[in-house]
């Protein structure tokens, strides 16, 4: 079944059986920076306390990863933290985290699991299943089997994801391309595979200050020099080096635009030195994980993706939301997204001279980064409304459930 992305679901009640709200455990890998955490905290926090009950559940961030906890207990979200519910496959953290979850569903006894991102996809659906939880759910936030692992273990992901799928009442996915892949890989059945586009709060970047100057001011940037902007975790999945060596590519001279490279990961030095070696180091500015995105959104040209592969960049949505114009390699749900030449442009992937070329065209005509950015805009808000997202959710949760003749 695939949701009319442009309409919420209408609300319905709680099943008459059931007699009391829906339990729901959310189980994510970890609250960093990014989509899936994002929209955990959304969904935890947003859901209707009178017909729903949710425990937030997740491992720790790691060491270079920006920590999105603070943000959900602002909002009233307490997470339960299993401190083995890591990233990295890891046999013993993982058992132990495994047996946690099955010791915590015993005693909160959910009706429903749902499950985001792989590792809490695989121990959450298994802990349901030891359990006996009536239902689970699994988002897939991206494309995660491929360009994220070596071919052989994708292979052995694959395997997995087809085996617990047999056994997931619903799978989510964020756009109708990663539905199409999912079920090319095998993953899911046509009716069990369920679009539910990502949802954000985006109030925020509509209320942005323009023209205030404060960043290029920050960091000595003349006034009328082109200023870009990428966003996300230094990671090789968002391949920063191509956008590097596209910098290197644009005529040399005043005209080379700056860059604000926004987040943090692994790759940060050696990226600082790729930077060094293009000679690129004084128009390349590193500002690690900031919580004033929406008054740095406002000072961009354009906002670029160069990942190899993605989902639904929540980068993206929020230049767009903020009237920035996007410029992304075509990979993922990516193309969902943006319609090229209308709401964004597209670059192929790992290719620095089709990026540089199409920085020069988008730097050169401010007419066309106008429209892009004015048609881009009510794409953002009204496809990926957090409001929507919640009442999208509720009523999955309700049809479930009431298939499942309220059993608890």
């Amino acid at each position: 079944m695939v949701t009319d992305a442009g309409k919420p679901a209408e609300v319905q009640a709680v099943p008459a059986c059931l007699g009391r709200p829906i339990r729901v455990a959310r189980v994510i890998t970890r609250l960093n920076v990014g989509g899936p955490a994002q929209q955990a905290i959304l969904l935890t926090a947003g859901l209707d306390r009178t017909r729903f009950r949710t425990t937030l559940i997740t491992g720790v961030v790691g060491r270079d990863e920006g920590d999105l906890a603070p943000a959900a207990r602002t909002r009233g979200v307490e997470p339960v933290v299993i401190p083995e519910l890591g990233r990295a496959i890891h046999p013993l953290h993982d058992l132990l985290a495994l047996g946690k979850l099955v010791r915590l569903f015993r005693r909160l006894q959910p009706d429903v699991v749902h499950t985001h991102t792989a590792k809490a996809g695989t121990l959450g659906r298994l802990a349901a299943r030891l359990t006996a939880v009536p239902a689970t759910i699994h988002t897939f936030h991206g494309h995660v089997l491929e360009g994220y692992f070596s071919p052989a273990m994708s292979q052995v992901f694959l395997r997995i994801e087809r085996v617990l799928a047999r056994r997931t009442d619903r799978i989510i996915v964020l756009s109708p391309r990663l539905r199409e892949a999912m079920l090319a890989m095998g993953i899911g059945r046509p009716e069990q595979v369920e679009v539910i586009p990502l949802g954000l709060d985006l109030d925020r970047f509509l209320r942005a200050a323009q023209g205030q100057d404060d960043l290029r001011a920050a960091l000595c940037i003349p006034p009328d020099a082109s200023l870009l902007g990428i966003v996300g975790r230094l990671a090789p999945i968002k391949d920063h080096p191509t956008l590097f060596q596209a910098l290197a590519h644009l005529d040399a001279g005043d005209q080379v635009p700056h860059v604000v490279v926004i987040g943090d990961g692994e790759r940060r030095e050696e990226l600082r030195r790729l930077a060094q070696s293009l000679d690129l180091a004084p128009r390349i500015h590193f500002l690690g994980w900031r919580n004033d995105l929406e008054a740095i959104l406002s000072e961009l040209d354009v906002v670029i993706c160069c990942s190899r592969n993605e989902g639904t960049p929540v980068a993206l949505i929020e230049a767009m939301a903020a009237g920035v114009p996007a410029l992304s390699t075509d990979v993922g749900g990516v193309s969902d997204l943006i319609v090229h030449g209308e709401t964004g442009w597209l670059v192929p992937p790992g290719d620095p001279l089709a990026l540089a070329r199409a920085i020069e065209v988008l730097l050169a005509d401010p007419a066309l980064r106008h429209r892009l950015a004015a048609a881009a805009r009510p794409v953002a808000l009204g496809r990926h409304d957090g409001k929507a997202l919640i009442h999208r959710m509720e009523a999955l949760y309700v049809t479930v459930m009431a298939r499942k003749g309220g059993r608890a």
